[in-house]
C-alpha cells in the first residue's frame, strides 16, 4: 500500500487525490474519474499476506451485492477492478460527516435528529434486505449525513448475501463488539433481524449520549449484549420513539420489529418520505423543509429542542 498517494492512478482512471478513511480491510481515497470527470471515493483492499485470497473474494461480494442496492440513503457503487494485485470499489464520495464524529462533537442529539437519521437507515436496511443482503456491521461511522441532511449508509464490506454460502471461516465473527448482536456475539449466522438491532444500538447512543454497551475489552462488551439489559434511556423521550428502540433491543430476534420498513414508518417516515428522499427529505434536520413549505409539525416530535445540525454545513 505503499504506492498508494496523491497522484497515483488505479486502473489507468482514477487518479488519488486525498486519503478519505482507513479500515480493517481497506483504505478509501477521493479520486478524480478521468473518464467521467467527477469525483468519486475509492476503496483500495489492504493486501494481508495470510489471507489475500479470502479478502479478495470478500471485496468482490461487496462489489456484486453494494451494486444491487439502489436507493438515496445507500452510497452508491459505480466500478469494481483490479490493478497489479490492487482490488478497488469506486463508489460516490458522501459530503457529509460520519455520525460516530457528530456523537463526538455533540453527544446526545435532540429526538427529532434522532427520527431523521435513524428512519432514513432503516429505510436503507430495508432496501437491502429486501435484496437478501444483510449489513452487519451497522454503527455510527458507517452512517454518514450528507449537507444537505440526507443520510447515506455505507460500507457494506463485510454484508452477505442470505443465500450466498459467503467466505467467513468457521467460528469467524463480524460486526464491531458495541454494536453487535446478541445473536452474532453467541456465533450465530446475522439476519436482518441483527441489522435492526445494531440500529437500536446506535439510537439509544444517540439519544443518551454514550454507548449502552460498552464493558472495557472487546470480548466481554459482546457478551454484555447477550447478558445485560440496555440502560434506561434519558427522561422526556417520547414514548414512541423509545418504544422503537426498546423493541430493535430485543434480545430475541423474533421480538424485534418484523422489518426494517416498519421501523421508519414508525418514527414517522411515510409513504411521501419513502417516495420523495431522493430529493434529500431529511428536511427537518435542519429545521427547513427544501420545497419551501413548512412542514415541522407533521414529524416533529420535539419542536422546542434546538437541532445540532441547524444552521451549519457538514464536512467530510
Amino acid at each position: 500500500m505503499k504506492r498508494l498517494q496523491q497522484g497515483f492512478v488505479l486502473g489507468r482512471r482514477y487518479g488519488l487525490t486525498r486519503r478519505v478513511a482507513s479500515g480493517g480491510m481497506a483504505d478509501v481515497w477521493a479520486a478524480d474519474d478521468a473518464v467521467l470527470r467527477r469525483v468519486v471515493a475509492v476503496k483500495v483492499m489492504r493486501p494481508d499476506p495470510g489471507h489475500e485470497q479470502e479478502f479478495a473474494r470478500r471485496f468482490r461480494d461487496e462489489a456484486v451485492n453494494s451494486a444491487r442496492l439502489l436507493h438515496s440513503n445507500i452510497a452508491t457503487v459505480f466500478d469494481y477492478g483490479e490493478d497489479d494485485g490492487l482490488a478497488y470499489l469506486v463508489m460516490e464520495l458522501v459530503d457529509g460527516q460520519p455520525l460516530s464524529a457528530l456523537l463526538r462533537e455533540r453527544a446526545a442529539l435532540p429526538h427529532r435528529d434522532v427520527r431523521s437519521i435513524v428512519g432514513q437507515a432503516a429505510l436503507a436496511l430495508g432496501v437491502a434486505h429486501e435484496a437478501r443482503v444483510v449489513h452487519r456491521d451497522v454503527k455510527p461511522a458507517n452512517i454518514v449525513i450528507r449537507r444537505d441532511g440526507l443520510v447515506k449508509l455505507t460500507d457494506f464490506g463485510i454484508a452477505r448475501a442470505l443465500d450466498a454460502s459467503g467466505h467467513t471461516r468457521q467460528g469467524e465473527v463480524f460486526g464491531t463488539p458495541n454494536y453487535i448482536s446478541p445473536e452474532q456475539a453467541m456465533g450465530e449466522p446475522a439476519t436482518g433481524a441483527s441489522d435492526l438491532y445494531a440500529l437500536g444500538v446506535v439510537a439509544h447512543e444517540m439519544l443518551s449520549g454514550s454507548r449502552a454497551f460498552d464493558r472495557g475489552t472487546p470480548v466481554a462488551t459482546a457478551l454484555s449484549h447477550v447478558q445485560d439489559p440496555a440502560p434506561p434511556l434519558p427522561a422526556g423521550i417520547p414514548e414512541d420513539l423509545a418504544l422503537v428502540v426498546e423493541d430493535c433491543l430485543a434480545k430475541d430476534p423474533a421480538d424485534r420489529p418484523p422489518n426494517a420498513r416498519a421501523v421508519a414508518l414508525r418514527l414517522g417516515l411515510g409513504d411521501n418520505e419513502t417516495m420523495g428522499l431522493g430529493l434529500g427529505l431529511a428536511w427537518y434536520v435542519h429545521g427547513t423543509d427544501p420545497a419551501g413549505s413548512d412542514r415541522e409539525h407533521e414529524f416533529d416530535h420535539d419542536a422546542t429542542a434546538p437541532s445540532p445540525l441547524s444552521g451549519r454545513a457538514l464536512t467530510a
